[in-house]
């Protein structure tokens, strides 16, 4: 599945990408990935941790409700029940994968001017160069 950098992949993307690769019907990679979506949701919704090696963790994590929230839209002062997000974490080797994008590539840190590390090492500061401080 090639694409552009930053281009949405839909569910529809997904299975015409497996139906190349393996040459099941697309019914059947539909039912497939429709079951797998729905076992997830279920093992959410039940509060279990969904664990798939190499990719990463789905769980719930409880969000404290609060007095003093604020509806964006009006303003007005709302309270919030306490009350379940959906979270991913991703697993060590999909993090080391999007660690690498770019990497080749040169970032802007490189590029920023770099500090002289000398007046770091000395522990001058604009005080002491100026006499400021007290030396007594």
């Amino acid at each position: 599945m090639a694409g552009k950098a930053g281009q949405k992949v839909t569910k529809a993307d997904i299975i015409d990408s497996v139906y190349e690769k393996i040459g099941m019907s697309r019914k059947e990679i539909r039912t497939v990935v429709d079951l797998f979506i729905e076992e997830v949701k279920d093992s959410l919704i039940q509060q279990m941790v969904i664990e798939l090696r190499g990719f990463g963790t789905f769980e719930v994590r409880i969000r404290k409700g609060r007095q003093k929230a604020r509806n964006p839209k009006t303003g007005e002062q709302v309270s919030v029940n306490s009350h379940g997000i959906a979270a991913f974490r991703p697993g060590r080797e999909l993090k080391q994968d999007v660690w690498n994008i770019g990497a080749t590539e040169k970032s802007p840190a490189s590029e920023a001017p770099r500090r002289r590390s000398s007046e770091a090492s000395r522990g001058t500061s604009s005080e002491a160069s100026r006499g400021d401080g007290d030396t007594t």
